[in-house]
């Protein structure tokens, strides 16, 4: 059978047979990487990631992000640092976050139609219930506000909870994408950046509801979270979470082992990038690790975050080759 990329994504997602498994890069390149790659022989005209990726010989992959915050939203004063204290300092800026639309509609209508055809495969970013209170809160006062100021956290995450999902009613009235990814970040590499309580209290009532309404109307839903999730699965697989991403291996996530004791999860990524500037047989043996993965379906391998400006353009067209290759060899066993 000849399937085009929609079609990988969508059967591969849904544990079913195909041709190859899909060949993506789902986050975009670090800028500091693709100034390498333009000063090795990468086309400068060449700019937007689907454009890119399939020069380099990848599929294409459209990645949107609908975010809480409007243009008009205030910086912090620094990376990590608060943009708000207290509740009087969130309503201040109420006005500027959960804009209307929630994205471009006449782009996503244009989108659609090359979707439709299986041109272009499309997933859909949206902010989650640790993320966007993090990105107001900041980095340290966000974890203290769960035991001193509550009240604070359910109010961001009720007004996040209506945006998503009006957000998510405008996007399926044009397109349903082929799967949702909830940015998140809530783990680091010794595990969960939160407790099962505070998980189950300040994110699980909001992960329902908005699991509820993917899953009625078919689409895939992951969160995205850097850092080891081995002890957070079980958390988010019972709030109705169907995968995790990106599974980065330096951090500890053994796909092997998590595909073992979740049979059902989907998965997105643990292809191991600090293997990518070491050579061809460095990356075979990469390949050759995941390979069992790949071959149980419910597994779209990839970067297991973004590729690190010390891979080469000619190791990364290496590693496209042997993606190529082992994504053949895992469809046909």
């Amino acid at each position: 059978m000849q399937l085009n990329t929609v079609e990988r994504i969508q059967r591969v997602i849904n544990f079913e047979p195909v041709d190859r498994l899909p060949m993506i890069e789902w986050a975009p390149w670090w800028d500091q990487t693709l100034k390498r790659w333009y000063s090795e022989g990468l086309p400068r005209q060449l700019t937007r990631q689907e454009e890119i990726a399939e020069y380099l010989g990848l599929d294409r992959f459209f990645r949107m992000k609908i975010t809480a915050l409007g243009p008009e939203t205030p910086d912090p004063p620094s990376w990590g640092a608060p943009r708000i204290y207290d509740d009087a300092d969130y309503q201040c800026i109420l006005n500027t976050l959960y804009p209307q639309p929630a994205f471009d509609r006449r782009g996503m209508e244009e989108l659609a139609v090359r979707h439709r055809r299986g041109e272009v495969a499309v997933a859909c970013w949206l902010d989650g219930f640790f993320w966007h209170p993090r990105q107001l809160l900041g980095i340290e006062h966000h974890l203290y506000a769960f035991y001193d100021q509550p009240e604070l956290i359910h109010r961001i995450n009720q007004n996040l909870l209506a945006f998503n999902k009006r957000a998510i009613d405008e996007l399926l009235a044009i397109e349903a994408p082929d799967f949702v990814a909830i940015c998140e970040d809530m783990s680091y590499n010794h595990g969960p950046m939160l407790s099962r309580q505070l998980l189950d209290e300040f994110l699980a009532p909001y992960y329902r509801q908005l699991t509820e309404i993917f899953h009625n109307r078919g689409v895939p839903l992951f969160v995205d979270s850097d850092g080891n999730v081995t002890d957070m699965v079980p958390w988010l697989e019972e709030v109705g979470v169907d995968g995790i991403l990106p599974l980065e291996r330096k951090a500890g996530n053994d796909v092997v082992a998590l595909r073992a004791t979740h049979p059902h999860l989907r998965l997105l990524g643990a292809y191991d990038k600090m293997v990518m500037h070491k050579g061809e047989a460095a990356m075979r043996a990469e390949f050759e690790r995941l390979l069992p993965v790949m071959r149980s379906g419910g597994f779209i391998i990839g970067v297991d975050h973004q590729t690190p400006p010390d891979v080469s353009l000619e190791q990364y067209g290496i590693y496209v080759q042997l993606m190529r290759e082992f994504a053949t060899i895992a469809a046909s066993t």
